[in-house]
Protein backbone atom coordinates (compact mmCIF):
# COMPACT_ATOMS: atom_id res chain seq x y z
CA UNK A 1 0.00 0.00 0.00
CA UNK A 2 1.06 3.84 -0.44
CA UNK A 3 0.01 7.02 0.96
CA UNK A 4 0.15 9.49 -1.56
CA UNK A 5 -0.02 12.41 0.66
CA UNK A 6 1.11 12.93 4.28
CA UNK A 7 2.87 15.40 6.65
CA UNK A 8 5.38 13.55 8.71
CA UNK A 9 6.56 16.46 10.45
CA UNK A 10 3.25 17.01 11.75
CA UNK A 11 2.55 13.77 13.00
CA UNK A 12 2.49 12.59 16.63
CA UNK A 13 5.26 10.37 17.24
CA UNK A 14 8.94 10.35 16.14
CA UNK A 15 9.77 10.03 12.60
CA UNK A 16 11.44 6.70 12.57
CA UNK A 17 8.19 5.32 14.94
CA UNK A 18 5.67 6.39 11.92
CA UNK A 19 7.87 5.10 9.19
CA UNK A 20 8.32 1.60 10.70
CA UNK A 21 4.39 1.55 12.22
CA UNK A 22 3.37 2.32 8.50
CA UNK A 23 5.77 -0.54 7.60
CA UNK A 24 3.68 -2.55 9.64
CA UNK A 25 0.78 -1.96 8.59
CA UNK A 26 1.70 -2.94 4.50
CA UNK A 27 2.83 0.91 3.32
CA UNK A 28 6.02 0.65 1.42
CA UNK A 29 5.83 4.49 0.08
CA UNK A 30 4.99 7.27 1.40
CA UNK A 31 4.88 11.04 -0.15
CA UNK A 32 5.60 13.79 2.44
CA UNK A 33 4.34 16.96 1.54
CA UNK A 34 6.09 20.39 2.58
CA UNK A 35 4.22 23.70 2.96
CA UNK A 36 6.34 26.30 3.57
CA UNK A 37 10.33 26.85 3.53
CA UNK A 38 10.88 25.26 7.05
CA UNK A 39 8.81 22.30 6.19
CA UNK A 40 9.83 21.35 2.92
CA UNK A 41 13.17 20.88 4.29
CA UNK A 42 11.86 18.66 6.89
CA UNK A 43 10.16 16.79 3.83
CA UNK A 44 13.38 16.48 2.03
CA UNK A 45 15.24 15.59 5.25
CA UNK A 46 12.43 12.87 5.94
CA UNK A 47 12.89 11.36 2.63
CA UNK A 48 16.74 11.32 2.83
CA UNK A 49 16.66 9.52 6.14
CA UNK A 50 13.90 6.93 4.90
CA UNK A 51 14.02 4.60 1.68
CA UNK A 52 10.31 4.45 2.12
CA UNK A 53 9.85 8.21 2.22
CA UNK A 54 9.86 10.44 -0.94
CA UNK A 55 9.16 14.43 -0.84
CA UNK A 56 6.96 16.89 -2.74
CA UNK A 57 7.86 20.81 -1.70
CA UNK A 58 5.68 23.91 -2.57
CA UNK A 59 4.15 27.15 -0.92
CA UNK A 60 0.43 26.10 0.50
CA UNK A 61 -2.09 28.45 0.08
CA UNK A 62 -2.94 29.28 3.05
CA UNK A 63 1.44 29.61 3.16
CA UNK A 64 1.10 31.82 -0.29
CA UNK A 65 1.99 35.73 1.47
CA UNK A 66 5.10 37.20 0.41
CA UNK A 67 5.65 34.38 -2.61
CA UNK A 68 8.07 35.99 -4.74
CA UNK A 69 11.04 35.06 -7.57
CA UNK A 70 13.39 34.01 -4.59
CA UNK A 71 10.32 31.73 -2.80
CA UNK A 72 9.77 30.31 -6.55
CA UNK A 73 13.58 29.60 -7.31
CA UNK A 74 13.85 28.18 -4.22
CA UNK A 75 11.24 25.96 -4.52
CA UNK A 76 12.37 24.85 -7.94
CA UNK A 77 16.07 24.34 -6.26
CA UNK A 78 14.76 22.19 -3.86
CA UNK A 79 12.53 20.40 -6.52
CA UNK A 80 15.67 18.69 -8.09
CA UNK A 81 16.23 16.97 -5.27
CA UNK A 82 16.43 12.84 -6.55
CA UNK A 83 13.78 11.98 -4.03
CA UNK A 84 11.59 14.58 -4.53
CA UNK A 85 9.18 13.72 -6.53
CA UNK A 86 6.20 16.57 -6.87
CA UNK A 87 5.37 20.54 -6.75
CA UNK A 88 3.14 21.60 -4.10
CA UNK A 89 0.22 21.28 -2.34
CA UNK A 90 -0.67 24.43 -4.12
CA UNK A 91 -4.01 25.22 -5.12
CA UNK A 92 -6.66 28.05 -4.20
CA UNK A 93 -8.05 27.54 -0.62
CA UNK A 94 -11.18 30.09 0.03
CA UNK A 95 -12.87 28.43 3.33
CA UNK A 96 -10.02 30.37 5.06
CA UNK A 97 -8.71 34.19 4.93
CA UNK A 98 -4.94 33.60 5.65
CA UNK A 99 -3.91 34.86 2.44
CA UNK A 100 -5.32 37.27 -0.14
CA UNK A 101 -6.97 35.48 -3.33
CA UNK A 102 -4.45 37.12 -5.37
CA UNK A 103 -1.24 36.33 -3.34
CA UNK A 104 -2.65 32.70 -3.56
CA UNK A 105 -2.99 32.90 -7.55
CA UNK A 106 0.28 34.15 -7.64
CA UNK A 107 1.96 31.42 -5.56
CA UNK A 108 -0.26 28.99 -7.56
CA UNK A 109 0.46 30.44 -10.91
CA UNK A 110 4.46 29.99 -10.25
CA UNK A 111 4.45 26.22 -8.93
CA UNK A 112 2.72 25.00 -11.41
CA UNK A 113 5.76 26.91 -14.17
CA UNK A 114 7.60 24.85 -11.38
CA UNK A 115 6.22 21.86 -12.34
CA UNK A 116 6.42 21.92 -15.93
CA UNK A 117 10.15 23.25 -15.80
CA UNK A 118 11.15 20.05 -13.53
CA UNK A 119 8.72 17.71 -15.28
CA UNK A 120 7.21 16.75 -11.55
CA UNK A 121 3.17 15.95 -10.91
CA UNK A 122 1.78 18.88 -9.25
CA UNK A 123 -0.23 18.48 -6.14
CA UNK A 124 -3.74 20.77 -5.55
CA UNK A 125 -5.25 21.98 -2.45
CA UNK A 126 -8.56 22.51 -3.12
CA UNK A 127 -11.02 24.36 -0.44
CA UNK A 128 -14.35 26.46 -0.43
CA UNK A 129 -16.46 27.81 1.92
CA UNK A 130 -19.43 25.03 2.30
CA UNK A 131 -21.76 25.00 -0.29
CA UNK A 132 -19.44 26.69 -2.82
CA UNK A 133 -17.37 25.74 -5.83
CA UNK A 134 -15.56 29.32 -6.75
CA UNK A 135 -11.90 27.84 -5.67
CA UNK A 136 -12.40 23.97 -7.35
CA UNK A 137 -14.13 25.77 -10.37
CA UNK A 138 -10.76 28.44 -10.80
CA UNK A 139 -8.71 25.79 -9.98
CA UNK A 140 -9.73 23.86 -13.08
CA UNK A 141 -9.68 26.84 -15.17
CA UNK A 142 -5.96 27.63 -14.29
CA UNK A 143 -5.07 24.36 -14.39
CA UNK A 144 -6.61 24.18 -18.05
CA UNK A 145 -5.14 27.32 -18.96
CA UNK A 146 -1.69 26.41 -17.68
CA UNK A 147 -0.93 23.22 -17.00
CA UNK A 148 -0.55 21.40 -20.11
CA UNK A 149 0.24 18.02 -19.70
CA UNK A 150 2.04 17.82 -16.08
CA UNK A 151 0.39 15.44 -14.13
CA UNK A 152 -2.08 16.70 -11.93
CA UNK A 153 -3.32 15.46 -8.57
CA UNK A 154 -5.94 16.11 -6.86
CA UNK A 155 -5.12 16.00 -2.98
CA UNK A 156 -8.22 15.29 -0.83
CA UNK A 157 -10.25 14.80 -3.55
CA UNK A 158 -13.87 17.10 -2.44
CA UNK A 159 -15.01 17.83 -5.37
CA UNK A 160 -17.64 14.85 -6.60
CA UNK A 161 -19.24 16.79 -8.77
CA UNK A 162 -16.36 17.66 -10.85
CA UNK A 163 -14.71 13.55 -11.28
CA UNK A 164 -15.88 13.12 -14.56
CA UNK A 165 -14.46 16.50 -15.80
CA UNK A 166 -11.46 14.96 -13.52
CA UNK A 167 -11.40 11.87 -15.30
CA UNK A 168 -11.48 13.71 -19.06
CA UNK A 169 -8.62 15.77 -18.07
CA UNK A 170 -6.49 12.53 -17.05
CA UNK A 171 -6.12 13.88 -13.58
CA UNK A 172 -5.83 11.75 -10.73
CA UNK A 173 -8.01 11.88 -7.75
CA UNK A 174 -6.82 10.92 -3.88
CA UNK A 175 -9.08 9.74 -1.70
CA UNK A 176 -8.28 10.54 2.39
CA UNK A 177 -9.59 9.00 5.91
CA UNK A 178 -12.58 11.65 5.29
CA UNK A 179 -14.08 9.29 2.28
CA UNK A 180 -14.77 6.58 5.56
CA UNK A 181 -17.04 8.93 7.27
CA UNK A 182 -20.95 8.07 7.51
CA UNK A 183 -21.52 11.67 5.63
CA UNK A 184 -19.34 10.76 2.48
CA UNK A 185 -21.71 9.12 0.38
CA UNK A 186 -21.22 11.56 -2.46
CA UNK A 187 -17.38 10.76 -1.96
CA UNK A 188 -17.49 7.46 -2.50
CA UNK A 189 -19.75 7.88 -5.19
CA UNK A 190 -17.39 9.81 -6.47
CA UNK A 191 -14.76 7.21 -5.56
CA UNK A 192 -16.43 4.34 -7.80
CA UNK A 193 -16.32 6.55 -10.34
CA UNK A 194 -12.52 7.46 -11.13
CA UNK A 195 -10.77 5.55 -13.52
CA UNK A 196 -8.73 3.04 -12.44
CA UNK A 197 -5.28 3.76 -13.20
CA UNK A 198 -6.17 7.16 -11.79
CA UNK A 199 -7.22 6.61 -8.43
CA UNK A 200 -5.00 6.73 -5.08
CA UNK A 201 -5.51 6.93 -1.56
CA UNK A 202 -3.43 8.82 1.15
CA UNK A 203 -4.09 10.15 4.84
CA UNK A 204 -3.45 13.49 4.86
CA UNK A 205 -1.81 12.98 8.12
CA UNK A 206 -1.68 14.27 11.12
CA UNK A 207 -5.83 15.36 9.44
CA UNK A 208 -8.89 13.81 8.68
CA UNK A 209 -8.34 10.10 10.93
CA UNK A 210 -10.11 7.59 9.16
CA UNK A 211 -13.63 6.58 10.94
CA UNK A 212 -12.08 3.64 13.36
CA UNK A 213 -9.33 6.56 14.45
CA UNK A 214 -11.47 9.43 14.68
CA UNK A 215 -10.78 11.81 17.41
CA UNK A 216 -7.17 10.79 16.80
CA UNK A 217 -4.44 12.63 15.19
CA UNK A 218 -3.62 10.72 11.71
CA UNK A 219 -0.83 9.02 10.67
CA UNK A 220 0.71 6.61 7.25
CA UNK A 221 -0.05 3.56 8.69
CA UNK A 222 -4.11 4.48 9.09
CA UNK A 223 -3.97 4.72 4.77
CA UNK A 224 -4.87 1.04 4.92
CA UNK A 225 -8.65 1.75 6.82
CA UNK A 226 -9.36 4.24 3.86
CA UNK A 227 -8.23 1.58 1.24
CA UNK A 228 -10.52 -0.72 2.67
CA UNK A 229 -13.87 1.61 2.35
CA UNK A 230 -12.79 2.58 -1.19
CA UNK A 231 -12.20 -1.23 -2.25
CA UNK A 232 -15.50 -1.48 -1.25
CA UNK A 233 -17.54 0.90 -3.28
CA UNK A 234 -15.41 -0.21 -5.82
CA UNK A 235 -16.42 -3.69 -5.61
CA UNK A 236 -12.92 -5.54 -5.65
CA UNK A 237 -11.06 -6.60 -3.07
CA UNK A 238 -8.23 -5.18 -1.05
CA UNK A 239 -5.52 -6.64 -2.39
CA UNK A 240 -6.30 -5.46 -6.15
CA UNK A 241 -7.21 -2.01 -4.96
CA UNK A 242 -3.72 -2.22 -3.32
CA UNK A 243 -2.29 -3.73 -6.63
CA UNK A 244 -3.75 -0.58 -8.44
CA UNK A 245 -2.83 2.12 -6.26
CA UNK A 246 1.13 0.82 -5.93
CA UNK A 247 0.76 0.53 -9.82
CA UNK A 248 -0.70 4.07 -10.13
CA UNK A 249 1.80 5.59 -8.26
CA UNK A 250 4.63 4.14 -9.19
CA UNK A 251 3.63 5.30 -12.72
CA UNK A 252 3.34 9.02 -11.63
CA UNK A 253 6.15 9.65 -8.78
CA UNK A 254 8.35 6.97 -10.46
CA UNK A 255 9.26 5.19 -6.86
Amino acid sequence: MIDSHTHLFLCDGGEDELVAAAATAGVSRMLTIGMDRETNAAAVGSAERHEAVFAAVGRHPNEASGFDDAVAAEIAELGAHEKVRAIGETGLDFYRDYVTPDEQRRAFAAQIEIAIELDLPIVIHSRDPEGETSATDEIFATLDARAGEVPVILHCFSAPRRVGDAAERGWYCSFAGNATYPSAKDLLFAAAKVPEDRILVETDAPYLAPQPYRGKRNQPAYVVETAREIADVRGVSCEELERTVEANARALFGW
